[in-house]
């Protein structure tokens, strides 16, 4: 058996097993059907999405009033900031399954 063919058996193997837990997730309705269903709303994310933007200025300017050091300050502001994005696209996924 070559590389070619040993390769081309493998990438078979990864998409069907890749398509196979994609039906999976879709006949069952996935975690964001699973969340709306739960009674979480888009409009609950997005604002958590401003609010963690909010928050991140907050820890920052906190953290340099405590310790005084900007590097640790920095540090918290883009970790809470980092946030922002996730709720911002679990609020878009929220609001497309409302409108299904």
């Amino acid at each position: 058996m070559s590389l070619t063919d040993t390769a081309g058996d493998l990438g078979s193997t990864v998409k069907s097993a890749a398509g196979g837990a994609v039906a999976s997730v879709t006949k069952s309705g996935g975690v964001v059907a699973a969340l709306s269903s739960a009674g979480f709303r888009s409009e609950w994310a997005y604002a958590a999405g401003f609010a963690s933007i909010g928050l991140s200025f907050v820890s920052h300017y906190a953290s340099r009033a405590s310790s005084g050091n900007k590097a640790q300050a920095d540090r918290w502001g883009i970790f809470v900031g980092h946030w922002a994005p996730t709720f911002f696209a679990l609020g878009v996924a929220l609001r497309l399954e409302e409108l299904s």
